[in-house]
């Protein structure tokens, strides 16, 4: 059911509502620690149940949310894949701001779908790929951006997990349970998990454009219905080449999501179980690790670091950034002003290429590795 009116006098923090995330759900307390974490939400309004009649009760939440002066501004969506399209589309008729979990949609299609609406609508549409938040990230992005690893030549990525290296999902596991079924998952299991984290890292940083790939999607644990190990060549546009590995099923890796990127000048590598380095080698010259607050770091990533250099930031304060730059925007919104033009997140445009790439994988992986075009 819809839980709406927790409102108490407004202040200056933005109204945030949520659909999802209720109990035994890993994501949706994330989504609340983060949104939390700088101060700039207050969640008013929720519909957290896993009941099947979760878009009916959203529906409602949307509609009394939309009637109300003290209304929610933004909804956060923790759903599983199947249901971000249809909840949206309830926000945005209603011009609701929504910030929503990965991957964009059940299908491309699907995608496209709320795509045009996102664009109708003219609302603010945020997708919580959290790796791009942390200021590591950010920094490679600046360094590749201002040309310091010169023309870029190779991109390797890769995220390697072990947790559904067992068919848990049959024992009623919820978190592997919805992942490993398409009717809530999607068409990629490992691939839409965390494969698609791993390319719009990649994405994010390189900028790169995906031209075509070769893919061969693999379900080792017998039984299972969607991939739980993908190989990717991809092949750039400018010549560029990269490859990516996703597994589930990797034994003894934990959240092994490691960006490698080589130029003609230097090369940068960077790990998330590790994130606030960054490894910068230079073609015959030194190798320097740089640090997230460290002397040698630049503003893209300093103006996300909360806490002096040598103390950890990770998981959260990434998923915090979104939400914080997310915020930003919505707040320039409200007061008629333009938004700082150094915040950054991802949105429609990085959904519907996570939704291409995913596509175009299956497609290829079906046809035996065949190079398949990523089509938009």
């Amino acid at each position: 059911m819809a839980i709406t009116g927790l409102h108490q006098a407004r202040t200056p923090r933005i109204r945030l509502g949520m659909v999802g995330g209720g109990r035994g759900a890993f994501i949706g307390a994330v989504h609340r620690m983060a949104a939390r974490l700088d101060d700039h939400y207050d969640l008013v309004a929720g519909c957290f149940s896993a009941d099947p009649d979760r878009s009916l009760a959203s529906a409602d939440m949307a509609q009394r949310e939309a009637r109300r002066k003290d209304g929610i501004e933004a909804v956060a969506i923790v759903t599983p894949n199947h249901m971000h399209v249809p909840v949206a589309l309830q926000f945005l008729r209603r011009g609701i701001h929504v910030i929503c979990d990965k991957p964009l949609a059940h299908t491309l299609a699907e995608a496209k779908r709320l795509a045009r609406a996102v664009e109708s609508s003219g609302v603010i549409f945020a997708l919580t790929h959290n790796y791009t938040g942390y200021p590591m990230v950010r920094q490679a992005r600046a360094m590749v951006q201002a040309g310091e690893l010169g023309d870029i030549r190779l991109v390797q990525v890769e995220y390697a997990q072990d947790w559904l290296a067992e068919p848990i999902e049959q024992t009623g596991q919820k978190q592997a349970l919805w992942r490993t079924d398409p009717a809530q998952s999607g068409a990629g299991g490992a691939l839409g998990d965390i494969g698609t984290h791993a390319f719009n890292l990649a994405r994010f940083v390189t900028g790169l454009r995906l031209e075509a790939l070769s893919a061969d999607l693999h379900s080792f644990v017998p039984g299972r219905r969607l991939d739980d190990n993908s190989h990717v060549l991809m092949r750039f546009a400018g010549g560029a080449k990269g490859m990516l590995w996703c597994s589930q099923i990797a034994t003894g890796s934990e959240n092994g999501l490691r960006l490698r990127v080589f130029g003609t000048k230097a090369s940068l590598d960077w790990r998330q179980e590790e994130p606030n380095s960054l490894l910068y080698s230079q073609l015959g010259g030194e190798q320097r690790r740089i640090t997230r607050g460290g002397p040698t770091a630049g503003t893209a990533s300093a103006r996300l670091v909360r806490v002096p250099a040598g103390h950890p930031e990770g998981y959260v304060e990434g998923f915090a950034n979104i939400y914080s730059e997310v915020a930003q925007a919505i707040l320039a919104r409200r007061e008629g002003r333009a938004p700082d033009p150094e915040v950054t997140f991802p949105g429609l445009a990085d959904g519907l290429e996570g939704m291409a790439f995913i596509a175009a994988c299956v497609r290829s992986s079906a046809r035996n590795g065949a190079w398949t075009a990523l089509a938009l």
